[in-house]
């Protein structure tokens, strides 16, 4: 019997991490359902995200891995959704452990563990980082400029 897994997430900046937890999702069943994060969802959960919800679905919808992507609303819908996917497993990466037991009593609930050393969170950091070096360069120059200018003039 085919089985079918289930699984959520806001999946911004796609990157090498989750296309590993994205194969080793479907590796678990014959089917891959992503739930995607709207961004009012999102914006309830306190996070920003770079892509909008239109292309990350299209990124996704793209995944060899995944057979179908839907908006994600809101944390109570988890439960209606298994029962309308017909979900056979719930998994999720580790940092939700034990979030979503409640839901065993419906489908098998598992946590995979999330890929070292790459998260959208630390992409994030790291771009932020990028341009705040970039706008202190760009204001050591205007600083070096208006000195120039003023003893010119």
């Amino acid at each position: 019997m085919a089985k079918t897994v289930l699984t959520y997430g806001t999946f911004d900046l796609f990157h090498v991490g989750h296309v590993r937890l994205l194969r080793r999702l479907r590796q678990m069943g014959d089917r891959l359902i992503v739930g995607l994060s709207s961004e009012e969802f999102n914006s309830i959960k306190g996070k920003k995200t770079v892509i909008p919800y239109e292309f990350r679905k299209e990124i996704l919808e793209s995944c060899r891995y995944i057979d179908k992507v839907f908006p994600e609303h809101n944390w109570d819908q988890k439960r209606s959704d298994i029962a309308r996917e017909r979900a056979d497993i719930f998994a999720m990466g580790d940092d939700w452990a034990g979030k979503f037991d409640n839901l065993s009593d419906i489908c098998e609930v598992v946590y995979l563990p999330r890929t070292s050393d790459v998260s959208t969170t630390e992409l994030k950091k790291y771009m932020n980082a990028v341009n705040q070096e970039k706008l202190g360069a760009i204001r050591n120059m205007v600083d070096v400029l208006q000195a120039e200018l003023k003893a010119v003039g």
